[in-house]
């Protein structure tokens, strides 16, 4: 039976960083968006009030700095080459994240089949955000069933990449997970453990358990 791999992106397949902070570091916002992932991360805001908010500092985004900010992240190595790996032998992988998806979008050209994020209006914005796009922990979830329904596989095929709390709640629902410079939050959680800045050795440890 195939597999379907499950990647979240910021501080997964970005080391030590995530997409809005490497966003907004091309406007000159990062100890903005640095205040706001604190927040996030110790609970005081949710996903809607964090995408509202770095909606409302982004009013002179454009879609270079976008680019830029890709183009030019601290991005795990051999991402493409765990992919290409997953394709050749007929398993699938997606990313799913609560980053815009205006920038997760960009994966599906390094070889994922599939990519969620928090729905954002098009670059430039000419249209308010609405926070009820904002991905959770628990559309996570949701998502990864979808997908498992699209590719003809079930959950007990699934393998989820992650490194917090919003990764919490799919890593209680697969049979492996692989906890990449994770924090407390899945502690005692993940199959396998990986600290470092190669997306390939992380990805050996999920095929132990083949």
């Amino acid at each position: 039976m195939a597999r379907l791999h499950l990647f979240d992106l910021d501080g997964t397949l970005l080391y030590g960083t995530s997409a809005p902070l490497e966003i907004s570091r091309q406007l000159g916002l990062a100890a903005e968006t640095v205040l706001l992932e604190q927040s996030i991360s110790a609970g005081l805001i949710g996903p809607p009030e964090y995408a509202a908010q770095v909606y409302d500092l982004w009013t002179q985004l454009t879609e270079e700095h976008v680019t830029a900010a890709f183009e030019g992240a601290p991005w795990l190595a051999r991402i493409r080459e765990v992919w290409a790996e997953i394709r050749r032998r007929g398993e699938y992988c997606a990313v799913v994240s609560l980053s815009p998806s205006f920038f997760v979008e960009r994966l599906t050209g390094w070889g994922a089949h599939a990519t969620y994020g928090s729905r954002f209006p098009a670059v430039p914005f000419t249209e308010p955000m609405d926070p009820a796009g904002a991905l959770s922990a628990a559309a996570k979830v949701l998502i990864a069933d979808r997908l498992c329904a699209e590719f003809g596989v079930t959950r007990d095929d699934c393998v989820a990449y992650g490194d917090s709390l919003s990764d919490k709640d799919l890593f209680g629902v697969v049979p492996v997970s692989v906890a990449v410079n994770a924090d407390r939050h899945l502690s005692g959680l993940a199959t396998h453990s990986y600290v470092g800045k190669d997306l390939w050795d992380a990805y050996e440890l999920a095929c132990r358990d083949r």
